[in-house]
């Protein structure tokens, strides 16, 4: 099984850079997207049902902010959209498919980056997060939680680690967060399950050359509930195009 996660920043945009063009190459199973910043009414027919996909939407209620999405091969048995939290449910931030024992989630965190009070937010959501992962992690389901979780967990992460130590993104709090995720729940990151190797980034900043010097940010995951931990077979960060800010990231399981 073989299932991508992007960041679009804007899936108009993505698909002028040609991301619709690469996509059926990819042969994936699920494309989890993140940030479409668009209504459904705005998307032209090869955004809104690409030949040999399933697509489902979840949009924010504001115009051109958040949005998540799925693109299927396989029709899921149902989908589920949003957490039924109708203030973040608003922001479109939560997607999830269904097959048989097994749910792809496409997942938006938000970022603190921008305000403390969007901090405050973004820490909101995390506490009601977490006992819906500890939910998912004892209720017999295998889950693939996809996404942009706005959170480098480890030094090894980003590349201005010490700078950033008070920023958000790598504050103490979101790290040790995430460490609780892994740890006491027992999910997995499925990227560094086979991949241990440093500067490993899916984020850069559009400031200075941060694509061009490679100083990125590891913030989109693909993180697994502990019953699929040992099923993960291969990774790549996909950079030879650049469709967003962000790069995919594509993993392959054997399931």
């Amino acid at each position: 099984m073989k299932i991508i996660t992007a960041n679009l920043n804007g899936i108009r945009a993505a698909h002028r850079k040609g991301f619709f063009d690469w996509l059926p190459k990819q042969k994936a199973d699920v494309i989890c997207i993140q940030e479409t910043k668009a209504q459904t009414h705005q998307l032209v027919d090869e955004i809104l049902s690409p030949k040999g996909f399933h697509a489902s939407f979840h949009d924010a209620e504001k115009k051109g902010y958040s949005g998540v999405a799925l693109y299927m091969r396989e029709q899921p048995d149902q989908i589920i959209s949003g957490l039924g939290w109708e203030d973040f449910d608003r922001e479109g931030r939560f997607i999830q498919a269904d097959y048989g024992n097994m749910s792809v989630i496409s997942l938006y965190l938000p970022s603190g980056s921008s305000s403390e009070e969007r901090q405050q937010r973004k820490f909101d959501f995390m506490d009601r997060f977490y006992p819906v992962l500890e939910s998912m992690s004892k209720d017999g389901r295998d889950y693939i939680i996809c996404g942009d979780w706005n959170i480098a967990h480890k030094e090894i992460d980003l590349k201005n680690w010490k700078g950033n130590r008070k920023n958000s993104g790598f504050l103490p709090e979101e790290r040790e967060w995430m460490t609780q995720i892994f740890d006491e729940l027992g999910f997995v990151d499925a990227f560094r399950e086979i991949n241990q190797e440093p500067d490993q980034y899916t984020w850069w900043s559009n400031r200075g050359q941060a694509w061009a010097k490679n100083v990125g940010w590891r913030i989109d995951y693909q993180i697994l509930s502990p019953g699929l931990k040992g099923k993960v077979r291969s990774t790549e960060i996909y950079k030879d195009e650049r469709f967003s800010d962000h790069a995919p990231l594509i993993m392959t399981y054997d399931l």
